[in-house]
């Protein structure tokens, strides 16, 4: 079994199952991040006035309504406990296609949520609890679609398979951004806030299907697989993982803080921030060019997430975590200056040279983690580290740049936050061995038990 899952074709080509696993992941975890960036782009730009009634004039209403991203990031360890567990004893295919739907019900049944003028207080309560539910749901979602990935890939290519449902992060934004372009720029402002910002939320209905029947096409894992041979090697997953592994959940979410924050600054607040009219504290931009320069400013977090993966291969999971962290590090506090000018070529420019560090720091997560953890908790290690870093560092980073803003009225003092969160994420890094080449197979799990 072992040889071969790390086996590669004699040409270096992919084998058909592979390029199925690549396109089941990186289907899956589009679609599913395009259902949760939806909902940040209409936190920054509607839900606040649509929602938030008794708190909706000025900055307080939007800081309320970016509070709302991160309350399903508090639901994300639960999800990622549940479906950890259970991807860990049933498998990682099951709990991908469960994830994928009850993702793409909540995204759905938030377009038909009526509004606050319409049913006052009720509004903002279902809003929540399908927010929740769409927390839920990614908690699950990231570890299988990453471990399904990096546990059919060869050993030397762990990076490289494991970008790909990394990289469907950048494209669900790049897809909600878009989708929201068209919308402002084919609708009037009245058309958009009566209706038009609700059929993004009911296209998931679409997508989903599409993602459904693809994930269902893909065979379970391997490692997986070797492991249900040996059932009685894995009586209490989760029980085993914080009785060894706790030391790994800690520095894996401490890893993803700083990378997760300020993506959800590309992903949330730089459109508020920029759209904002001035006498609220943003900058008053014309909002079509700017959702179509973070469109186009996004696609650098796409490129750069790849390459983070396939460097990673050649240098090292650590070392290109760190160089990815330095670069955020450094741009932090120009990036905003840059966006000041309210010039939207420079506004783009900012965020593309952002991505940069995002794709290097973000390209390579997927097989840290899995190298990290013995087979027999990978599942639950991974989502668990991945959903405490989510609400350590991006479930409240659009509602904390928000607050300094309007404390400070100077918008580089959320690059100096970015900067001390890049200080953390580099350090956690820093004190994890390099994994490149560990074995991921279920021998391991008597190594760690010795």
């Amino acid at each position: 079994m072992s040889s071969s899952i790390a086996g590669a074709p004699a040409d270096g080509k992919m084998t058909r199952e592979e390029r199925k696993v690549l396109a089941g992941t990186l289907v899956g975890t589009t679609i599913e991040w395009y259902d949760f960036f939806i909902y940040a782009q209409a936190a920054g730009l509607v839900l606040a006035t649509l929602y938030f009634g008794p708190v909706n004039d000025g900055p307080l209403g939007q800081v309320v309504s970016f509070a709302t991203i991160g309350i399903s990031f508090l639901f994300r360890p639960l999800g990622a406990v549940v479906a950890g567990h259970l991807g860990d004893k049933i498998g990682r295919k099951k709990m991908l296609v469960f994830t994928l739907l009850m993702m793409g019900a909540s995204t759905a049944l938030i377009g038909l949520v009526p509004t606050y003028a319409q049913i006052g207080i009720a509004a903002p309560i279902l809003l929540v609890l399908l927010r929740i539910l769409q927390g839920f749901s990614a908690g699950g979602e990231w570890g299988g679609a990453a471990l399904l990935s990096v546990e059919h890939a060869p050993v030397n290519k762990r990076g490289l398979f494991g970008a790909y449902p990394q990289i469907g992060v950048p494209i669900g934004m790049i897809l909600a951004t878009f989708v929201m372009y068209v919308l402002s720029t084919s609708l009037s402002e009245e058309q958009f806030l009566s209706w038009g910002w609700r059929i993004p939320f009911l296209l998931s209905v679409v997508l989903i299907g599409v993602g459904y029947f693809i994930r269902r096409s893909v065979d379970e894992s391997p490692v997986f697989l070797e492991i249900q041979e040996r059932k009685k090697e894995s009586s209490a997953p989760l029980a085993q993982l914080f009785k060894h592994n706790t030391r790994e959940v800690v520095l894996s979410a401490l890893i993803f803080i700083a990378n997760n924050a300020a993506g959800y600054l590309v992903i949330a607040f730089f459109a508020s921030y920029a759209t904002g009219k001035a006498d609220a504290g943003g900058l008053g931009m014309h909002r079509p060019s700017v959702l179509l320069a973070t469109t186009l400013g996004s696609f650098g977090w796409l490129i750069f997430t790849m390459y983070g993966g396939i460097l990673s291969d050649r240098i090292g999971r650590i070392r290109t975590f760190q160089i990815g962290y330095a670069w955020v590090f450094l741009w932090a506090v120009p990036m905003f200056l840059l966006i000041d000018t309210a010039n939207i070529v420079l506004f783009a420019v900012a965020i593309f040279v952002l991505t940069i560090g995002l794709g290097l720091s973000y390209g390579p997560q997927s097989a840290l983690y899995a190298e990290m953890f013995p087979a027999r908790v990978r599942y639950s290690g991974v989502s668990i580290g991945y959903a405490l870093g989510a609400i350590l560092g991006g479930a409240f980073a659009p509602t904390v740049a928000q607050l300094l803003l309007n404390e400070t009225g100077w918008s580089p003092s959320i690059g100096i936050y970015i900067m001390v969160l890049c200080v953390i994420s580099f350090t956690a890094v820093t004190m994890v061995k390099e994994t490149r080449g560990a074995d991921l197979h279920v021998d391991e799990v008597h190594k760690t038990k010795r």
